[in-house]
């Protein structure tokens, strides 16, 4: 696509950076809008939306296009992560959140390992326009099962038990809820998750923006090698959001919810800074891949349990806060993402850019620490009981 369209580094900075603006501009209200009127309902407008812009990205013919495509795409795909979390806080109880979260997460990385083997060879064989039109259109067969299938309550969903419910600690009515702003903005520990999160999406974003194009032009991979490496850094990761859920569920049943939580998300985000600055250095390619591999593993056992923490201090809320803290974190993936394409330009290398990415990870652990996941955001808000 750079190829064909002429979009250079810094040019390109900008098509990942437009997407992660929007997306994080729309996070709040979407994340919200799940907590008013169901996941069911707005993840399936939000994948909607999903397969129209990827359908429209693969028909874009130059720069400026790709920019506003990419632009209105983000403000569509906004929510899905809060979403998906409101839906765990209905359907799970707490002390199994943290895993629950691994595994959506888990799932997402595992696309993304298995993204290469199915994109190269349609790319090779139909061109890159052709992925994705194809994508486009697995995006509208997920909306039709996901809202046949799904309900936003246990107890509207057919062959559901009491005895379920009261172990989740579902209600039998549904409720609309709206933040209340004013009270959670005051809070110390909404800016403190909100802040982590912002710093961590700056190491994050760089594998989702610019490892390939890292990987080849900064380490010289070529197309072929490129199909069975690129995918390690995201099978690292899945695996990484699966053991950090278990983890911390586990540590939480153990040695309280602050040790639980927070040993993790503030250990795996200092051992994925070592990771990044390491693979700066290395001088062969293939240890800067299992570098890579390593940092993201590491990056991501703390995923689930940040977003845990979010229905931990946010409780029926939970959309609106995860949705809070999803919109600082892609702030800090768009100045990132923007960055790094001059950072490029003014070292003269891909690795040295890296390093800046690398500290503000070990910024992002310090600043985990001091989260208190017991401390509610909405003082008296409790997840209200079987009745």
């Amino acid at each position: 696509m750079q190829a064909e369209l002429g979009i250079d580094p810094t040019h390109w900075g900008w098509v990942v950076g437009a997407f992660t603006l929007t997306y994080a501009i729309f996070e709040i209200p979407s994340g919200a809008w799940g907590d008013k009127y169901g996941p069911r309902t707005v993840l399936t407008r939000i994948v909607l939306w999903w397969s129209l812009f990827t359908t429209l990205t693969g028909a874009v013919s130059n720069f400026w296009i790709l920019l506003a495509t990419r632009f209105f795409f983000g403000a569509g795909e906004a929510g899905a992560y809060p979403n998906s979390a409101s839906a765990i806080s209905k359907w799970f109880p707490a002390t199994d959140r943290a895993k629950a979260t691994g595994i959506v997460w888990m799932a997402s990385r595992l696309g993304g390992a298995l993204a290469p083997l199915v994109v190269v060879p349609i790319q090779i064989n139909f061109g890159w326009r052709t992925t994705f039109y194809c994508f486009g259109i697995l995006g509208v067969v997920w909306c039709c099962v996901w809202y046949w299938w799904y309900r936003d309550y246990p107890f509207e969903k057919p062959g559901v038990t009491k005895a379920e419910m009261e172990e989740i600690g579902a209600g039998t009515t549904r409720e609309h809820h709206s933040l209340p702003w004013a009270s959670v903005m005051r809070k110390r520990n909404f800016w403190t998750i909100l802040l982590m999160y912002h710093t961590y999406c700056w190491g994050s974003y760089f594998y989702l923006s610019w490892l390939h194009t890292y990987l080849q032009k900064g380490r010289g991979f070529t197309e072929n090698e490129m199909r069975y490496l690129s995918p390690l850094p995201f099978i690292a990761r899945a695996c990484g959001n699966l053991f950090g859920g278990w983890l911390s569920d586990r540590l939480v049943k153990t040695h309280g919810i602050k040790f639980g939580r927070c040993i993790v998300g503030t250990v795996g985000l200092a051992m994925a800074g070592v990771f990044l600055m390491s693979a700066a250095f290395v001088p062969g390619k293939f240890a800067a891949v299992i570098c890579l591999s390593l940092g993201y593993g590491s990056m991501d056992c703390m995923l689930p349990v940040a977003w845990a923490i979010c229905l931990d201090v946010g409780r029926r809320y939970g959309g609106a806060v995860s949705g809070s803290m999803n919109m600082a974190g892609q702030m800090g993936s768009f100045l990132s993402s923007v960055a790094f394409g001059y950072m490029v330009d003014y070292f003269g290398n891909y690795n040295d850019a890296l390093k800046p990415l690398a500290f503000m990870l070990f910024v992002s652990a310090f600043i985990f620490w001091r989260i208190n996941p017991n401390e509610q955001l909405v003082d008296g808000d409790e997840i209200p009981a079987l009745t």
